[in-house]
């Protein structure tokens, strides 16, 4: 591997290290750095099979699931109170059959 320098130090090109010593740290410090990184993924593994564990248990919503039940629970509550301004008023009980919930049919005769 050449770099930028070696034209300003041609001795640097062909430098090998001759101590056995340094060789071997050098393999020691390589092989550990490979055995943390190794450690450091096994252990988000670990804890995001722990996360995942928690909150199957705790029996945790979507975030989805949860906007559609919010929806659904606004609209119910502006229909009811629809429906408790209607039933104040006197006379009011047909404008309050008018708005039926969700689909629910109308328990009024034909003729009336």
């Amino acid at each position: 591997m050449r770099f930028a320098f070696t034209r300003v130090l041609p001795y640097m090109e062909d430098m090998q290290t001759q101590n056995p010593f340094l060789d071997e740290f050098a393999k020691l410090t390589t092989a550990f750095m490979g055995i943390a990184a190794s450690a450091g993924d096994e252990a988000k593994t670990a804890l995001r099979s722990q996360a995942d564990r928690i909150a199957a248990e705790l029996d945790l919503v979507r975030r989805e699931d949860f906007e559609v039940l919010k929806v659904q629970v606004a609209a119910l509550t502006a229909e009811l109170a629809a429906l408790k301004l209607a039933s104040s008023k006197p006379g009011a009980a047909a404008k309050a059959t008018a708005s039926q919930p969700f689909g629910a049919k109308s328990k009024t005769k034909k003729g009336e």
